[in-house]
């Protein structure tokens, strides 16, 4: 038997959950790009000093 494309399988979000998952994923996005920014400011404020230290 052929299954029906009418019906969707799986789960249905409703608009708000959508929204909300959109809302979620700006925010993961966000805090990923700011720690990004975080660690490249630290590398350029440390610079080349910190291939001068004693091994």
């Amino acid at each position: 038997m052929m299954p029906d494309d009418s019906r969707q399988t799986g789960i249905v979000l409703t608009p708000e959950e959508k929204k909300r998952q959109r809302q979620r994923n700006v925010a993961i996005a966000l805090a990923l790009v700011g720690l990004c920014v975080l660690f490249w400011a630290i590398t350029i404020v440390k610079g080349p000093a910190m291939l001068n230290r004693p091994m």
